[in-house]
Formats: structure tokens, sequence, C-alpha cells
């Protein structure tokens, strides 16, 4: 039966996502079985989309364009969908982040969400609930398009040796983290350094925390505590932030020492791992 919700187009970007994707539809004088057979999607997928029961993915959005024709307005609008799913107290860093002409970041237990495979992001994120865990990882991988502009921010990541060796989500997920760290670590915009267990006592003892710099704006300083994030411009704290990260950048290994690390962990921890399927990573 088809779901026939009345939704409220100005209620989110996901409501005001489905609408259109109901009007669009109903202008074609396609139902919802038909346009799911053109994209390749059941009934079901179209009429929670319509419904703003699920979050539309970016490839979605722009098998829909194609199919009914409507110029790029879904591959426009699943930004501001995908954006709208992260939670609201991130949102306003996420904003700046994509406005930041540089990134640096210090990380104490877990990969930079930048730099996160969809499977270790879903680790993650479903460690505390699953609730819309599809949605949740859609909008963080959404981030990471900033790493693929014509002019991309410089992101520089700094890590504990411990992330490397926290398992999330299983070997298989660790090992294709880290061939992806390998990976990004070959883009000329990004630089990944390991602080190795070697380094004790450091600058990064209080916690994990981004500085972020702008094309003539302040610089920001981004911390988190379990309940929410903090940004501030404080020429104190941004001082502060930037004599830690200095000094984290000097205990750390080189960009290249990292990346024969990060390849022997790899190895040496998490070998060859079978896929859910049965196969193995060689």
């Amino acid at each position: 039966m088809v779901n026939i919700r009345s939704l409220d187009p100005s209620a989110s970007p996901l409501d005001y996502y489905g609408s259109e994707l109901r009007r669009l539809r109903e202008e074609a004088g396609l139902n919802q079985g038909q346009l799911g057979e053109i994209v390749f999607c059941t009934a079901s997928l179209i009429g929670q989309i319509e419904t703003a029961k699920k979050v539309p993915t970016r490839r979605f959005s722009e098998q829909l364009d194609a199919a009914l024709m409507t110029g790029g307005v879904f591959t426009r609008l699943v930004g501001l969908v995908l954006r709208s799913q992260l939670p609201n107290w991130f949102q306003p860093y996420a904003e700046m982040e994509t406005k930041a002409t540089c990134i640096y970041s210090f990380q104490a237990q877990l990969v930079d969400g930048l730099l996160q495979t969809a499977a270790y992001a879903r680790a993650v994120l479903g460690a505390r609930t699953d609730d819309d865990l599809d949605g949740k990882v859609a909008a963080r991988v959404e981030r990471q398009r900033i790493l693929d502009r014509d002019t991309p921010p410089l992101v520089w990541v700094v890590m504990g040796e411990a992330v490397l060796h926290q398992e999330i989500g299983g070997g298989a997920v660790m090992r294709n983290q880290l061939a992806h760290l390998l990976a990004m670590q070959k883009r000329e915009w990004v630089k990944i350094q390991i602080l190795p267990f070697e380094a004790g006592a450091h600058m990064g003892l209080m916690g994990s925390f981004n500085l972020l710099r702008f094309e003539g704006d302040p610089d920001i300083v981004y911390t988190e505590d379990f309940v929410q994030g903090h940004m501030t411009a404080d020429p104190a704290a941004i001082k502060e932030g930037s004599l830690r990260y200095d000094h984290l950048q000097a205990a750390a290994l080189s960009v290249e020492d990292s990346a024969a690390l990060i390849a022997r962990v790899m190895e040496d921890r998490y070998g060859e791992q079978p896929e859910p399927d049965g196969r193995t990573l060689a």
C-alpha cells in the first residue's frame, strides 16, 4: 500500500527532499514501484524516503536526477539533507570545516572523521546506538567530499599509535581502514603522522582537538566532551592550541616513518582477514 503520510516541507531538509521526490515522481506519472525499477531499488525505499523515514544517499540522488530529468535538484539537496543528520551541536563545526584552508587534527583514540572508511565509521557510530545508523554514516562520509575539491584544504592529522591497535569493527575493518590511511597519505594535501608509544608524556594527554585556519578569518580551536563540541576563536586558546600541536608534530614520527608503521601494524596485527562472505583480504 502506498504511504501517503503528509509532510511539512519546511520541517527539515529531509522532509523537503521527501516532498519534492513525491511531487516530481507524481508529475512524471510514476508510482513508487515504477520509479524503484528505474533507479534499481524497492518501492518501499522510495516510500520511506518520501515520508522522511530514511535518509537518501548521494548515489541515489544522482540516479533520481537522471530518472526524473530534474537537472540536478536532488544532487544539490542531498548535501543539505546529509549535513542535517549530523548532531545539532556538531553542525556549526562541519560548516566551518568546509570553509577552512587548513585543518590540523590531533586524535588520541580514533581515526579522524575525514579519513574514516564507511565501515569504520559505522562501527564507531554504532557503539552507542543503532538508531538511523545509515544516515549517520552517510553524513560522516559526506563531510569527506571536501578532500575531493579542485582546491582541497590541507589536512594534517597526528594520531596516537593506540589508534592503530584499537580494533574497531573487527580485523577486516581495521585492515581496510589502515590501507585507506596509506592511500590517503599519497594525496598532496593530506599528511598523517603517528605519535608513537615511545613518546611518553606528551602535549595531547588532555585529549583530542582540531585547529582550523581560514583565508582572512580568525583561526578556530575545536574540542569535544562526551556531551557536545566546543569552538572558540579566543586568541589565548588559539595560541595554546597551536603550541600543543607544534609539540605533537615534533614528537610524532615523520610522515614517511608513520606510513611505514601503519603498513607494519596492518600486516603484523591484522594480516589476512576474511571478509563477511568468507573471502580473504590479500
